[in-house]
């Protein structure tokens, strides 16, 4: 990308992200475009094979066009499952302008060959679901060998003049503890690293939740990893996000009323609206979403990565990415 092309593209993003923080219009749109998985997560609702309708590339080129997002966030289920994945990103992708378009993958079917062709087609960046950094990942997501090959493909990226990939972990009881070396982890693969808060909305499973002790023990992790992020810049998580973070595993819920709808929302397979992965509806437009759901929305018992970021005032959100564009 020229110079030129790199400050038109910032100049895209920085512009939508405003305009669109000011018109209450979506940051982040997450267009599940299957919601079939080739893996079965403790902490998910979903795993394998769905009989479900979908939509073309071309609509959801449309949806995009017409909701207008800052980022297009693509995932499932597993994305990558979809044989029309770069076709979908191609319809998103518009050169040198918004939407930054995200790939969230198991990294199951990722190869370099895969990566290069979904790079062609648009997408900024990859971020790659990791729970522990070792081979209890492949365990509690139900893949053998998961953690070995999302090593190798990681490692097969350094030919490459660039490696935009995040690794995306919820944390939860059974890894927190692990997060210092996660960081590690993603410092020495030279990419970054993002943190997510487990929700119990997905399984209702409570045991995965911080207890009031863990909470304390995560507060000192939390303060190692922010002057960690202060060092070398790998992790993505802001001491903003750890905070809201901390009342969250506390009470059980945030104070934040959920902004979907206004903030964020998800795009289902056959191209109907969702308020979020966790809350499955079919309305048919942003606007039905609103009034139907949002206006009597009182759910307030996730902190998603998504959630997190698009939720951030304003002044916040633009401290804490316009490093990554």
């Amino acid at each position: 990308m020229s110079i030129f092309s790199c400050y038109t593209r910032i100049g895209s993003l920085l512009y939508r992200g405003i305009r669109n923080y000011l018109t209450k219009r979506p940051l982040a749109v997450s267009f599940e475009v299957t919601h079939s998985c080739n893996a079965r997560c403790k902490h998910c609702h979903l795993g394998g094979p769905v009989n479900e309708v979908r939509a073309s590339p071309k609509k959801f080129g449309e949806i995009c066009q017409e909701l207008s997002p800052l980022v297009a966030q693509v995932s499932g289920g597993e994305p990558l499952l979809r044989k029309d994945l770069e076709q979908i990103i191609r319809m998103f992708k518009k050169p040198n302008h918004a939407p930054y378009i995200v790939v969230t993958t198991n990294a199951t079917l990722l190869s370099v060959e895969r990566y290069r062709s979904l790079r062609e087609a648009g997408v900024d960046e990859f971020s790659i679901s990791l729970d522990y950094p070792d081979e209890r990942h492949d365990e509690f997501r139900g893949v053998p060998g998961l953690f070995k090959k999302i090593k190798q493909f990681v490692t097969d990226l350094e030919a490459y003049k660039e490696k935009p990939v995040s690794l995306c972990c919820v944390v939860q009881s059974d890894n927190f503890r692990s997060l210092p070396q996660m960081a590690e982890l993603a410092q020495k693969w030279k990419v970054k690293l993002n943190l997510s808060a487990y929700t119990t909305l997905r399984t209702h499973d409570q045991s995965y939740m911080l207890s009031k002790e863990e909470l304390e023990e995560f507060k000192e992790i939390a303060r190692q990893l922010i002057e960690f992020r202060k060092r070398n810049g790998v992790i993505r998580t802001s001491e903003y996000v750890f905070n809201k973070m901390f009342e969250f595993f506390d009470k059980g819920y945030t104070s934040l009323p959920c902004r979907t709808g206004e903030r964020f929302f998800n795009v289902n397979p056959d191209g109907t609206i969702s308020p979020c992965g966790l809350i499955i509806k079919n309305y048919g437009s942003r606007r039905e979403l609103i009034e139907n759901f949002s206006r009597f929305n009182t759910c307030r018992y996730c902190y998603t990565s998504i959630r997190a970021s698009t939720e951030k005032p304003l002044w916040k959100n633009a401290v804490d990415n316009l490093k990554f564009i």
